[in-house]
């Protein structure tokens, strides 16, 4: 009876427009929630038979949640560096355990990036989710496997010390005045005899510079460069050595701290002139428990700092910077020096490829992990997990972790917040609508009622 067959489609519109009052209050609920994707409300009808409309009999309807993972909410700036977002697709990896990820660990997937550290080091989110992360070997290389995540672990940054950096490069920006005299003691010049040289200071330079260069242990160390006008037009004799000689020990023909020698050559238009200059481009220190060998140098003994090697710009033809010979006073106009002394972590920051780099207060920064992002292929199927986080399923289809900002993943936005995409006023206007429709399904039901009380009454 048709009767009856209403009155059961009153129930499941009641039922259907109580789950849309669910999941429109959930919205609600979660405006202000970082990340938060809205759910709506799917109705379909359901049919009880297959008859003609003149033997129609009514089905109903029933309501089920959809995810709408897929929206993008706005990003909103945060004065935490750790606090991240991504534009685009994908979500943050994250587990619930700050171990390696084993086989029973539990992995879940979320845009909730309100990362704070902890008392241990570890970033985690508002939901204590721990935000996992590719480690950056020492080379500065990435196991950026796509589907292993045994090659992930937890963001910490906490073990990270202070750190110092050696010299590596140096580079001089210099005039040699071109009219210098010939000293009288360039005749008897001999850059391997400690009484006819520059380093020893038995023969004055004709210019004479110093710069502060950094050991492996971020210690100061002096390094002079001797510089003789040569009876050989357009030439300097050149020492380079270390004051003082006693930081250093050399192996023969270089003495009294000598690390280099040789000479520096110039075009008749002024230019630096490399391929006539014989003075080394790089100085190679050995270790302080090394020996030198003819020609090489190292720290010495008892200073305990490692080898390192220096690579030296002294300019080429018509670059900015380097050695000239112009007819101008001689002058050292600037150097270049990397390395730094010893400094302290102050923090982290994160760039929009998901590189965790760390910050010390020398000046030096060092990448510690890089922050995949993992996409689906439907990332509506998702399964809705507490915390706001989602979990696999069959409909999701499987992950693949990404560089950011590339293959079709988001990048990530450092000191940004993804904010609720739920629009209240759509929601209230849902409310409206849903609280009507549910009236009405009650009336269905009462008419119902009252024609079937018509008809028990018929005598």
């Amino acid at each position: 009876m048709s009767i009856y067959g209403a009155l059961y489609a009153g129930v499941t519109g009641l039922s259907a427009n109580s789950t849309a009052l669910g999941i429109i209050s959930d919205n609600i609920a979660n405006v202000n929630t970082v990340g938060y994707k809205r759910t709506f409300s799917d109705f379909s009808t359901m049919v009880t038979g297959t008859g003609t409309v003149a033997d129609f009999s009514p089905g109903g309807v029933r309501a089920a949640g959809k995810l709408l993972v897929e929206d993008q909410g706005l990003l909103l700036g945060s004065s935490s560096p750790t606090d991240l977002a991504i534009s685009g697709d994908g979500f943050f990896v994250t587990s619930l355990e700050p171990t390696n990820n084993g086989a029973t660990d539990r992995i879940l997937f979320t845009r909730a990036g309100s990362f704070t550290q902890d008392a241990d080091g570890f970033l985690r989110n508002s939901a204590g989710h721990y935000l996992q992360g590719w480690p950056v070997a020492a080379n500065g290389t990435v196991n950026a496997n796509p589907s292993d995540l045994s090659q992930l672990e937890p963001v910490n940054v906490s073990q990270i010390g202070g750190t110092a950096e050696a010299t590596t490069q140096l580079s001089y920006n210099a005039n040699l005045l071109a009219s210098q005299p010939v000293s009288a003691a360039e005749a008897t010049y001999a850059p391997g005899t400690s009484a006819n040289n520059m380093a020893s200071g038995n023969v004055t330079a004709d210019f004479q510079r110093s710069v502060q260069i950094f050991d492996s242990q971020g210690g100061f160390r002096t390094l002079t460069i001797s510089l003789l006008k040569s009876s050989t037009p357009n030439q300097w004799h050149a020492e380079m050595h270390i004051v003082p000689a006693s930081e250093v020990q050399t192996g023969a023909p270089l003495v009294d701290g000598q690390v280099a020698t040789g000479t520096l050559a110039f075009g008749t238009d002024g230019q630096f002139d490399a391929a006539s200059t014989t003075l080394p481009t790089s100085l190679s220190f050995l270790a302080s428990a090394a020996t030198p060998g003819g020609g090489q140098f190292g720290w010495a003994t008892g200073l305990g700092i490692g080898a390192q090697t220096l690579t030296l710009d002294l300019g080429s033809a018509g670059s900015q910077g380097g050695f000239t010979q112009f007819d101008s006073p001689s002058t050292l106009i600037s150097t270049s020096v990397n390395g730094a002394v010893f400094g302290n972590f102050t923090g982290v920051n994160v760039a929009e490829d998901g590189f965790v780099t760390a910050l010390f207060d020398n000046g030096i920064q060092r990448q510690i992990y890089q922050v995949p992002v993992s996409t689906f292929v439907n990332p509506n199927g998702l399964n809705r997990e507490t915390g706001n986080a989602y979990s696999l399923t069959n409909e999701s289809g499987n992950f693949n972790l990404k560089v950011p900002g590339e293959a079709g993943a988001g990048l990530i936005s450092s000191g940004s917040l993804e904010s609720s995409t739920v629009d209240v006023a759509e929601e209230f206007t849902g409310l409206i609508t849903t609280q009507r429709a549910y009236s009405a399904n009650t009336r269905i039901i009462t008419t119902a009622d009252d024609m079937l009380e018509e008809l028990i009454r018929i005598r």
